[in-house]
C-alpha cells in the first residue's frame, strides 16, 4: 500500500505507543500539511465543537489553529487501545499574540484504517490561561519533544 502509516492496526501496547508519540511528533512540526496526510482522505472530526471532514479541510483548520496558538508545544499519552481505536490525553501550551500564555488539556478517540491512518478523530479541549512561571513545556520549536523531556505523568499532568 502506497498510502501506510505504520504502525498498523490492531494495536498492542507498544505499537500504540508508538503511534501515540508519532501523532505527537507530527502535530508539533506545526506543518497542516505534514499533519493532515496522516489522516484518511475523508477522515471526520470533531474538534471542541467543529465539525471537520477530509484533508483539505483538515490542512485549513490547522492553519488557522497555529496562526492563533503561537509556540505551540504537545505533549500526547496514551490512554487505552483496543484493535484499531486509540484514546489519548493531551494537554499542550501556546500564547496568543497578546503574550497571554494557555494550556490546553483534553481527550481524543482515534479509530484508523487497515492502513494506519487515521479516519475519526473526537477532540475534547478545555483551555486554562497560566502564568508564564507556570508554564511546563520546554524545547527547541524547530523539533519534537525531545526523548528525556518529561512526559504529562511525570509533570504531575
Amino acid at each position: 500500500m502506497p498510502d501506510t502509516r505504520p504502525p498498523l492496526p490492531p494495536f498492542d501496547r507498544d505499537s500504540a505507543i508508538v503511534k501515540v508519540r508519532s501523532a505527537e511528533d507530527g502535530w508539533n512540526s506545526r506543518d497542516p500539511e505534514r499533519v493532515a496526510k496522516a489522516y484518511t482522505e475523508d477522515s471526520q472530526w470533531r474538534n471542541r465543537a467543529e465539525f471537520i471532514t477530509g484533508r483539505p479541510e483538515i490542512a485549513a483548520f490547522l492553519t488557522r489553529k497555529w496562526r492563533r496558538e503561537l509556540e505551540y508545544r504537545l505533549i500526547k499519552e496514551l490512554w487505552a487501545w483496543q484493535d484499531n481505536r486509540i484514546a489519548v490525553r493531551f494537554s499542550y501550551e501556546y500564547r496568543d499574540d497578546s503574550g497571554n500564555w494557555f494550556r490546553a488539556y483534553g481527550n481524543e478517540n482515534w479509530e484508523f484504517d487497515p492502513s494506519g491512518l487515521m479516519r475519526m478523530r473526537h477532540a475534547s479541549i478545555n483551555d486554562l490561561p497560566i502564568g508564564i512561571a507556570d508554564r511546563k513545556f520546554f524545547w527547541d520549536l524547530s523539533g519534537p519533544r525531545p526523548a528525556d523531556h518529561p512526559g504529562l505523568s511525570d509533570l504531575g499532568l
